[in-house]
């Protein structure tokens, strides 16, 4: 997801070994799951590290004691992750709801979304939240202003507490935006709904759409992710499609905004994207990483502050996974289990022990 100008970024990472980190990036904050352990560190005002405090961290703290973590995503400026139980946990800024503990207060330390035990997925947007479960059932809660819960705010204005989003039990991937939400489905189709000032649904309009429309017609759609006010999303091909906002380049295409997803590239080997506020990251099979789109913070790791309209190649090396997370700062696993980050770091996101932004990667120590 994203925010304003503090939008978030979502996602979804699992953790390799005790040695490695997969991570989610908030706005400035960052949260890793370590050999079922939690560490977090950067931003802390509205309690995003989970560790009981409104305390910035520069280097890499623990959460708690709990080994069973599973998968974190990091919002704006809040928190959620799965444990290997099912069970939900979230933490941070709730003006909103987007806790979904039923409540708009914050908190400082995880607390648990109902008692469902079999949360599958978790993505954290700006100001809302969405999850799937392993029924194939997905549900989203938190601010609604532009319809992003796939519910019509005139009768939902705000969610304090998870809402299933239609009948539907064959979800397989979400991802929530700023004011909007994407998912794929089983069968591999591609469905967006919210707010389409941009157009960001890909529905070849701009007209928002408060429950799940369909994206064209195809059933190839492997992975989306949602951005500021764009998307992108991987086919089962290898290739890779971005549309919506294109302001800062971001979908990779050298085009203006586009209202239907469009090839980025003739590539055929992607594996996966993650979107950040205006800025992406894929990787390859090949192992390379690529970034593009807003720079302005040295988020795409060339060396520079420039704006990029096409992906731009991160480095030389071969080893990068699919576990990286993208906003103002970026974070990504290499096959090592090494965590390396860079650009912004002005809350100390970066886990260096510092607050000086990066225009390259850095490995994060443990």
């Amino acid at each position: 997801m994203k925010a304003t100008i503090i939008a978030v970024v979502l996602a979804v990472l699992a953790l390799a070994s005790p040695a490695a980190a997969s991570s989610g990036a908030g706005y400035s904050h960052t949260c890793v799951v370590q050999g079922g352990s939690l560490w977090c560190w950067g931003g802390n005002a509205s309690g995003q590290l989970g560790d009981g405090t409104t305390t910035s961290r520069t280097t890499p703290a623990r959460v708690g004691d709990v080994t069973t973590w599973a998968a974190i995503d990091a919002g704006t400026s809040y928190t959620c992750g799965t444990r290997t139980d099912g069970t939900l946990w979230c933490w941070g800024a709730n003006t909103r709801g987007q806790l979904g503990d039923g409540t708009t207060t914050k908190k400082l330390s995880p607390v648990r979304v109902g008692d469902a035990t079999t949360w599958a997925t978790v993505s954290a947007g700006d100001a809302h939240t969405c999850a799937t479960r392993t029924d194939g059932t997905l549900w989203c809660w938190g601010f609604n202003r532009l319809g992003q819960l796939g519910t019509d705010p005139s009768t939902v204005y705000t969610a304090t507490a998870p809402r299933q989003v239609g009948t539907a039990t064959t979800w397989a991937n979400v991802s929530a935006g700023f004011g909007h939400t994407c998912a794929t489905r089983t069968d591999h189709t591609l469905w967006c709904w919210g707010d389409n000032g941009d157009g960001q649904l890909g529905l070849g309009t701009r007209l928002a759409s408060t429950a799940p429309a369909q994206v064209g017609t195809g059933t190839g759609w492997a992975a989306v992710t949602a951005g500021y006010a764009f998307n992108c999303a991987t086919q089962t091909s290898g290739t890779l499609w971005c549309w919506g906002d294109n302001g800062y380049g971001q979908l990779g295409t050298g085009t203006t905004y586009q209202t239907a997803p469009v090839q980025v590239g003739t590539g055929t080997t992607w594996t996966r994207a993650d979107a950040g506020f205006n800025t992406v990251c894929g990787s390859r099979s090949d192992g390379s990483l690529w970034c593009w789109g807003n720079n302005s913070q040295g988020q795409i790791g060339d060396g520079t502050t420039v704006n990029r309209g096409v992906p731009t190649r991160v480095g030389t090396a071969t080893t990068w996974t699919n576990d990286h997370v993208t906003g103002y700062h970026t974070c990504s696993v290499r096959t090592d289990a090494s965590l390396w980050c860079w650009g912004n770091n002005a809350n100390g996101q970066l886990g260096d022990g510092s607050t000086t932004a990066r225009l390259v990667p850095g490995q994060v120590a443990f």
